[in-house]
């Protein structure tokens, strides 16, 4: 399968139709009604690199779990603008800021570094007023999320994106035990060349008839946020598909790049971080800043498109994520009307930054594409050093 330069996918056959209408319905049931994302999976120490972010920059970003929106603020920019349609990516954002906020550090890393609090209760209700109303609403039901005494322990094992972590982890060390004994020799080996050793001795361990049978069910993926046009793009377009590409990927991580700084990876495997291997936001010396500069975040719980439409003006730099090859598939319309306004509310020099399950850019427009200068020299080394690691590609880019 490829996209046109339309953006328009090819699924006219009346069975594929009523197939993608019921997955896309599952998708979005399930998206709409939950908190997806509990951390970030997407590398800031990269994107820093790449936007250069100073005092004049106006940043428009996916919110997803907060991590990275707080990152990109140490640089110091004059705003960001979190946007997501799931108003608890926003509220979880807007809790993170509040304990930031309240100054205490130990409680800080406890709930969001240990994953649980014993004290979770006391520590909301000091800061519930400081919260927006639809934030303090979400929380009110949700703030047992932090509590050590339950099933999952771990804040980072719920969300859908946690419950598939906490699941995949419950069938392979359950039906393999020692693979979580390897797991945590691998997150302390010495150098990057025990990992290698490590992982030779993992990776058979890893992969059997339970594990590629997960790898291929829907609802790991709709729980990971992964829709099925982004699979589909993986199946057609990698050698091997999703099976090989998993695979691939996840020996890149775990056996060439350093896995003591590896956060992403370590706590859903653990269910936690340690104070030398966490996002930023969660290291003491960068509190008294954070709090600081906390008052340039503003969340709004919408679309790209209608942010731009409610708030245009001249942005510096946006930060798409990995959505638009899903929009190129399920609404070719709407990624013409995005592209379109993030044109009109950008400058020549405005930067913007995505991501994607493909290799290339084929999804979005040729014409839109000739209108962005592109810097693959820039971005295919960084790429490798993605310490996530499991998206096909990255681009950073230029309005001409």
């Amino acid at each position: 399968m490829k996209y046109k330069d339309s953006g328009q996918p090819r699924h006219n056959n009346p069975a594929s139709r009523f197939f993608k209408a019921t997955e896309d319905l599952v998708f979005h049931h399930v998206h709409g009604s939950n908190l997806i994302y509990n951390t970030s999976w997407e590398d800031p120490r990269i994107d820093r690199q790449l936007m250069k972010l100073d005092g004049d920059s106006r940043v428009v970003m996916i919110t997803s779990a907060g991590c990275n929106v707080l990152d990109y603020l140490l640089d110091g920019p004059a705003e960001i603008h979190a946007v997501d349609v799931n108003f608890r990516q926003n509220a979880l954002l807007e809790l993170k800021m509040a304990m930031i906020r309240r100054g205490e550090f130990g409680d800080l890393f406890e709930m969001f570094g240990i994953g649980s609090h014993t004290d979770y209760k006391k520590i909301y209700r000091s800061l519930q007023r400081e919260l927006p109303d639809f934030a303090r609403k979400f929380w009110d039901d949700k703030i047992d999320f932090f509590n050590p005494g339950g099933l999952k322990k771990s804040f980072y094992y719920h969300g859908t994106s946690g419950s598939a972590a906490w699941m995949l982890g419950v069938a392979l060390f359950k039906s393999k035990p020692n693979i979580k004994n390897f797991a945590l020799c691998l997150l302390d080996a010495d150098s990057v060349e025990q990992q290698k050793q490590v992982y030779a001795m993992l990776e058979p361990k890893i992969w059997g008839d339970l594990s590629n049978w997960l790898i291929r069910q829907r609802l790991v993926m709709t729980l990971l946020g992964v829709p099925r046009p982004q699979v589909k793009l993986i199946d057609d377009h990698y050698p091997g598909g999703l099976g090989s590409y998993i695979k691939d990927k996840l020996r890149h991580v775990m056996s060439e790049l350093p896995a003591t700084e590896n956060y992403f990876w370590r706590v859903y495997l653990t269910g936690s971080y340690t104070m030398s291997c966490c996002p930023n936001y969660l290291r003491q010396q960068n509190q008294a800043t954070l709090a600081e500069l906390s008052p340039r975040i503003r969340t709004h719980t919408t679309t790209i498109t209608g942010f731009l439409q409610k708030n245009p003006g001249i942005y510096t730099h946006y930060v798409l994520l990995d959505h638009q090859d899903w929009l190129a598939w399920h609404d070719p319309v709407a990624l013409r009307e995005e592209w379109d306004l993030i044109f009109a509310n950008s400058r020549p020099g405005t930067k913007i930054l995505m991501r994607s399950a493909g290799l290339d850019l084929d999804f979005v427009p040729a014409d839109i594409r000739a209108r962005l200068r592109f810097f693959p020299k820039l971005t295919e080394p960084l790429h490798q050093l993605d310490r996530v690691g499991t998206y096909g590609s990255l681009s950073f880019a230029e309005v001409l």
